[in-house]
Order: C-alpha cells, then sequence, then structure tokens
C-alpha cells in the first residue's frame, strides 16, 4: 500500500500542478475584458470594389464603342443604315471583301466563312439572323438585299409587302420529287425539317437494307419524326433499282445479322434449320422457322433469294 501514498512536499506539488492547469484552462475566458475587439472600417475596402466595378463599365463600354465603329460601313452605322452604302448580295457566294463593304465585323465575316467551308448554306434570306455576332438592326438592313439563287434546287426571294413595308415575305419554289433510292444527301436535305444528319442517317439505312422497296422505309430512319415524314412524303418515290440480295443458302451468320431486318437471333435461326434440313428450295422456306413471325418475313423478303 506504500506505493499509492505521497510525501507532503509530492501532494504540495500535485496540488500546485492542477492549479496551473485549471487556470490555463479558465483565463483564456476572461481575454475580451482585458483586451478590446479590433473594429475593422470596410469604407476602404467598398471603396476599391466600387473602383473595380467602374472600371469594368469603362472597358465594357469601350469595347461596345469598338464594336458599334466595327459595325458600321465607311461613316454609315446600321441603325440609320443608308440605301446608298447596301447593294444586292448572295450570301453563299459574297466573298470577304464583299461583306467588309456592307460593314459587317472581322470576326463575324470569319464565322461566315467558317460556317460556309464546313458546307453550310443560306437556304433563305432570314437564315443570316442566325449568325453570331450580327445584330438585329444589321439582319433587318440586309435581308431585303439577300438574293439567293439556288440552294438544293430550293429558290427563296425576298418581296416588299406594298402594303406595309415592315413585313417581308418569302417564296419558296420547290416541287421536285425526289426518288429515294438515287437521292444524294442534298436532295434530302431540300426536303422541310430534314438536315445533313437526318440526311446522311437515311442514306446509311438505305445501304445498310441495300436499297428502299417501298416508301414507307423512309420513316423507319432512326430520329425521323413521324410528322417530318408525313410532310416530306409526297414528295417521294422509287425509281427503277434494284435491291442488293442475300443468298441464304450460303449467307454466313455474320452475313445475315447485319441486315436492319435480320436480327442476331433470325439469323442463327437460319442457319441452324440449313443445317439440319439441308438448303432452301426457296425463301418462303423460312416460314417454317418458328422464329420468323409473318411480319417479319415480309419485311425482309425482298433482300432474300436463294441463287446467284
Amino acid at each position: 500500500m506504500e506505493y499509492f501514498n505521497f510525501t507532503k512536499k509530492e501532494r504540495n506539488g500535485v496540488y500546485t500542478l492542477l492549479t496551473i492547469i485549471l487556470l490555463l484552462i479558465i483565463l483564456p475566458l476572461f481575454f475580451p475584458l482585458f483586451i478590446p475587439e479590433k473594429k475593422y472600417d470596410h469604407k476602404d475596402l467598398e471603396a476599391s470594389i466600387a473602383a473595380l466595378k467602374a472600371s469594368e463599365r469603362d472597358s465594357s463600354n469601350a469595347d461596345e464603342n469598338d464594336d458599334t465603329k466595327n459595325y458600321s460601313s465607311n461613316t454609315v452605322v446600321y441603325a440609320s443604315y443608308s440605301k446608298k452604302d447596301l447593294f444586292y448580295f448572295d450570301p453563299n457566294t459574297l466573298s470577304a471583301e464583299g461583306w467588309k463593304k456592307l460593314g459587317v465585323k472581322d470576326k463575324t465575316i470569319q464565322t461566315i466563312q467558317k460556317y460556309l467551308s464546313k458546307g453550310g448554306k443560306f437556304y433563305k434570306p432570314e437564315d443570316i439572323s442566325k449568325i453570331w455576332g450580327l445584330h438585329k438592326e444589321e439582319t433587318d438592313a440586309l435581308i431585303p438585299y439577300i438574293k439567293i439563287e439556288k440552294v438544293n434546287n430550293v429558290k427563296y426571294y425576298y418581296e416588299n409587302n406594298s402594303n406595309d413595308n415592315a413585313y417581308t415575305h418569302y417564296k419558296k419554289e420547290n416541287n421536285k420529287l425526289i426518288d429515294i433510292n438515287t437521292a444524294d444527301t442534298a436532295a434530302f436535305i431540300a426536303l422541310p425539317g430534314i438536315a445533313s444528319k437526318l440526311a446522311n442517317r437515311i442514306i446509311e439505312f438505305r445501304n445498310k437494307l441495300g436499297g428502299f422497296y417501298s416508301v414507307e422505309q423512309i420513316g423507319e430512319t432512326f430520329g425521323l419524326r413521324d410528322s417530318v415524314f408525313q410532310l416530306i412524303k409526297p414528295r417521294l418515290i422509287i425509281g427503277d433499282t434494284i435491291l442488293t440480295q442475300i443468298n441464304i443458302n450460303i449467307a454466313t451468320l455474320d452475313e445475315m445479322k447485319m441486315h436492319p431486318y435480320i436480327h442476331y437471333a433470325i439469323a442463327n435461326a437460319i442457319v441452324q434449320y440449313r443445317t439440319q434440313h439441308g438448303n432452301f428450295t426457296n425463301v418462303s422456306d423460312l416460314k417454317k422457322i418458328v422464329l420468323i413471325t409473318n411480319e417479319a418475313f415480309i419485311k425482309m423478303a425482298p433482300y432474300l433469294k436463294i441463287a446467284g
């Protein structure tokens, strides 16, 4: 038990140490009473922020002033454009120098030329309003002077309303029928609602099929809305076209499954049936395969054959 006994000197040392620890814990609580809280003056910070905002506004105004200068042709501003500074032009063929004469700034001219170089086209006068960098005042002034000859067999022209010059009218002349088995992307793009991406999808679908045998097949193109298909359908025809056919007696599983109307399961069933029963005597023998429904057979039959 002597290990738990302390001498008087040791007890005094413990008491002293505990007192010091207690003071170190309590003492910070009294600091605010003796050390006054420092007060900060925010006026200098607020003045600096105000000066920075003023500098930004000045810089913005300077940029706008520079743009206004660039938008002018010689000394004419588009807001008060003089007709003598304008001339008739085709935005698809106008040179950079021509755009400069019209007062279009260099950056916008570069945007237009880049758009045209990538295959972009202006199909009607109002299309120039989609060019980034052209202000409404500019497009309003330029549109009446735009004459687009022909883009993908579509012709647009501007006409003033005799009763009110504030209105503009556009007429579209294009009733040409399109052979869906021979038409290129340009012909499809000329149709309403068909952009270049969708035109490429139609042709890609046509190539995978081996040609179209019905106008209705166009409606199966991925991404083509039915409302758009119904709109363009009267303009679509099929000429004399020979479909690319698959010989089901010699074609491999991989060859058949590549066709949009023959997925892997059907292709595999055809190969298995051929292996067990020998070559097909006619295409209609495929109806004996349980997996092939009547609807599926009708769709794929025009693309199948049994002899070379």
